[in-house]
């Protein structure tokens, strides 16, 4: 077992090359905004930027651990939107719901995810059709709870998308950095973020050397529901209330930042911070095609190509190593 362990720690530190060339992209895109707008690299919008980020941010911490074991959850998005509902519906304007009905829709969240590890573990089908089928389920019980926009919050529930710092910092994207440094420190440090690499490179060898691999599984999936969930609270404090695709686009968008930011799909490289920088890296792209007045379904597009773009990069990168 130490071996596995021993092994799967050169994974923890091998994605530095990858950061630095998503740093360079960054910089790249901000000397591009910046050329294309004076109104581009003024604090005001970078400070935008950084509060859009956290939606982002949230679903795409827990899809990087999914990916990490060599899944994926395309179950995101349908979350997002049954919790979206369910959060603006069941709160319907009163305070003194908000507290429950918040930690209600974060441990149904969870129990979706464990769902669906439980799900890959009992039948050994692959992520993919089980979180894909899963997510036909939840979108499909979304739209029985309603067809359109339902219920609405109190006014101060939008703290959490817009409250700010000394008037200036995003609470919810500050919360988000927070969530990723300490699921970093999770998986650097402790046994547990080892397993899911190992896990992760080597399933047949994790099993082999007893490993709690079920365990990992279920618990990256009930992560990746958790944190779908507390995207969709973010989106309904940023919106003021749910709708039955709000989670839509999510699910791609979920995949883009953990792929540009150098974790493979394969499983067993990569890591959180990475990600973060491809949440940064995206947000800013998005924003650049907003300057240009380019639609948002076509930003859908460009997410596709650097989907593909990233992959076919670090397979190649994998290849020659």
């Amino acid at each position: 077992m130490q071996a596995v362990l021993q092994n799967t720690s050169r994974y923890l530190s091998g994605g530095r090359s990858g950061h630095l060339i998503v740093i360079g992209l960054l910089v790249v895109m901000f000397i591009v905004g910046a050329v294309l707008s004076d109104r581009f690299a003024t604090s005001n919008n970078l400070l935008n930027v950084y509060e859009q980020s956290a939606g982002l941010a949230f679903v795409s911490l827990g899809q990087t651990l999914t990916i990490l074991t060599g899944g994926i959850d395309l179950s995101v998005g349908s979350i997002i939107s049954l919790v979206a509902m369910l959060t603006s519906g069941l709160i319907n304007g009163n305070p003194a719901m908000v507290l429950p009905v918040v930690l209600f829709v974060l441990v149904l969240g969870t129990l979706i995810g464990v769902m669906n590890g439980a799900a890959v573990v009992v039948t050994g089908v692959h992520p993919l059709i089980v979180t894909l089928g899963t997510g036909a389920i939840v979108q499909g019980v979304a739209l029985l709870y309603g067809l359109g926009p339902t219920g609405k919050v109190p006014l101060n529930f939008d703290t959490f998308a817009y409250g700010r710092i000394a008037g200036k910092i995003s609470i919810g994207a500050t919360i988000a950095i927070a969530l990723f440094l300490l699921v970093w420190f999770i998986l650097r440090y402790t046994r547990s973020g080892r397993y899911v690499y190992a896990v992760g490179d080597d399933p047949h060898a994790a099993r082999l050397m007893a490993l709690p691999h079920k365990r990992v599984l279920i618990g990256v999936y009930a992560a990746s529901g958790f944190f779908a969930a507390l995207t969709a609270v973010y989106l309904v404090s940023r919106f003021g209330v749910g709708q039955p695709y709000t989670g839509a686009n999510y699910t791609l968008a979920s995949i883009t930042p953990v792929v540009v930011g150098g974790t493979m799909l394969a499983g067993g490289r990569g890591g959180v911070i990475g990600t973060l920088l491809g949440v940064y890296l995206v947000s800013l792209l998005n924003n650049v095609l907003n300057f240009m007045d380019v639609s948002s379904h076509f930003q859908l597009v460009v997410q596709g190509l650097v989907i593909i773009l990233a992959v076919s990069v670090y397979v190649e990168k994998r290849r020659v190593a």
